[in-house]
């Protein structure tokens, strides 16, 4: 079912801020509801965004190679395990896991393991962003997400990358690993893309998909990434749809 037919538009206007080169945590879980190992890995990842509410950035991408198994994820995209397999190429590792954390593109653990995320957040926490990322006004119009963003430091060899997240989600699994189980799943990416860092300032805008309902409550995420995957700066902001 399509949904926002209605061309009504809404704006948030977010007060102005100050580029400051904080510490940003970006932490990008590969995930599936067909995993039965999951579960414990995406309550850590809400768990530790709503302690860091500034600094930690979460964003789950569910992997659809669970499928098989005999549940199909509704948020699962092939191009998250493609994303995933990048990844691990970066690090050496050969093939892909869940629940699998990555942290601003550098660095890849159990999911599940909460020792090693808070000794990781704790000490990334200690270094400075490269990039200052500010997402300025916001709109939706019809099935769209309009967006003006300004970054800065360095643009050498840096793309932008726009993610759409829905903030939580409660799904009755049926069948797979996780039959008969009420999953809460939240911070899952729905959508992203890719633009070309050419100038330190701009607007753009990114389609809002069909998985999306009414309901939903949505994040737009605006991440500053390098050649190697490594993340170097962050934004989010509240979308009103």
């Amino acid at each position: 079912m399509a949904l926002y037919t209605a061309r009504t538009k809404k704006v948030s206007n977010p007060p102005p801020m100050e580029f400051i080169d904080t510490p940003v945590v970006v932490l990008e879980l590969f995930t599936s509801q067909g995993c039965s190992s999951c579960p414990p890995a995406d309550a850590l990842l809400d768990k530790v965004k709503l302690e860091f509410p500034d600094e930690v950035f979460a964003l789950s991408y569910h992997v659809d190679y669970w499928d098989y198994i005999g549940w199909k994820d509704p948020f699962a995209k092939s191009g998250h395990a493609k994303k995933q397999r990048e990844y691990n190429s970066k690090f050496g590792y050969d093939g892909n896991y869940t629940p699998e954390m990555v942290l601003n593109g550098v660095i890849h653990f159990v999911g599940s393991n909460e020792t090693k995320l808070y000794t990781e957040i704790n000490a990334h926490l200690k270094g400075k962003a490269q990039n200052g990322v500010q997402i300025g006004k916001i709109a939706s119009e019809a099935n769209k997400i309009l967006f003006d963003y300004s970054v800065t430091g360095s643009l050498d060899h840096k793309l932008l990358r726009v993610v759409l997240v829905i903030d939580e989600r409660i799904t009755e699994v049926k069948r797979g690993e996780n039959r008969n189980r009420t999953l809460r799943n939240s911070n899952i990416v729905v959508h992203e893309k890719y633009l070309d860092l050419e100038a330190s300032s701009g607007a753009d805008s990114i389609t809002i998909p069909n998985v999306v309902s009414k309901t939903d409550n949505l994040t737009l995420v605006v991440l500053v990434e390098a050649e190697n995957l490594e993340v170097t700066g962050a934004a989010k902001a509240p979308v009103h749809h």
